[in-house]
């Protein structure tokens, strides 16, 4: 508890910044729309992310794992990397007033591999300390605001997944979490999924990444909670 006591010691008050930082190691980064040449890197993508559009060589970060190998030093056309973490999109309409102050958020591991779920648990941390922001985990789905997906929905959890959606009072809001609850990733044509959360309940924020970094997901729940602007990243989170 030093850290607090030393925190309420010091007349300093923590501001949303007012532009993004790219320092090395505050996110492990993803491949940026690249432009087209001769070579192509859309050949060792194993999950087929890449794809030509008008002289860009464009990311479907739904489908994305960040592998890197787009950016081996053996291809002539390496792929951009860019080092942010604003890569949080609101796939539905508008929130309510309602999610503009304090929310408690339910967690549901539906088939996650445990990497998007150890990025969640950093939240709770010192470091991120997501309480700070009036974010809350609960274990019971009829006290949550936010339902939190993680991992492609798998046969064994769809039924679970829609009890914890129906169970929610109203207003509430989805956000689905990673590269598999987006799209199912490198699991998505296993017998055992499913398929990704949107086929199974309605989903208002889409997380891409496998993982995406605890920031990323800070600035997901900032997004629900009307901190930052609904920001469309440009189109490139797609269906």
């Amino acid at each position: 508890m030093l850290w607090f006591r030393k925190g309420l010691d010091q007349p300093v008050r923590t501001l949303t910044p007012k532009t993004s930082s790219t320092l090395h190691g505050l996110s492990p980064g993803r491949p940026a729309p690249t432009p087209s040449r001769d070579a192509a890197p859309e050949d060792v993508c194993p999950t087929h992310a890449l794809k030509e559009h008008d002289g860009v060589m464009d990311v479907d970060y739904t489908q994305c794992i960040q592998c890197r190998l787009c950016r081996q030093q053996s291809l002539k056309n390496k792929m951009n990397w860019e080092e942010g973490f604003h890569w949080a999109q609101m796939t539905s309409t508008s929130l309510p007033d309602a999610f503009h102050h304090s929310v408690h958020v339910r967690v549901v591991d539906a088939g996650d591999c445990g990497a998007c779920l150890n990025e969640l648990h950093q939240l709770a941390s010192p470091v991120y300390s997501l309480h700070r922001l009036g974010i809350a985990f609960t274990p019971a789905p009829r006290e949550a605001d936010v339902l939190v997906v993680t991992g492609p929905v798998t046969v064994s959890m769809k039924e679970t997944l829609e009890e914890a959606f129906q169970s929610m009072p109203t207003p509430k809001r989805v956000m689905a979490v990673g590269t598999c609850a987006l799209s199912g990733g490198i699991f998505s044509s296993s017998f055992a999924v499913a398929g990704p959360v949107d086929r199974v309940i309605p989903v208002d924020i889409a997380i891409p990444g496998c993982p995406p970094p605890p920031l990323a997901l800070l600035d997901g729940f900032r997004l629900i909670m009307g901190a930052r602007p609904e920001n469309p990243l440009d189109g490139r989170v797609r269906k």
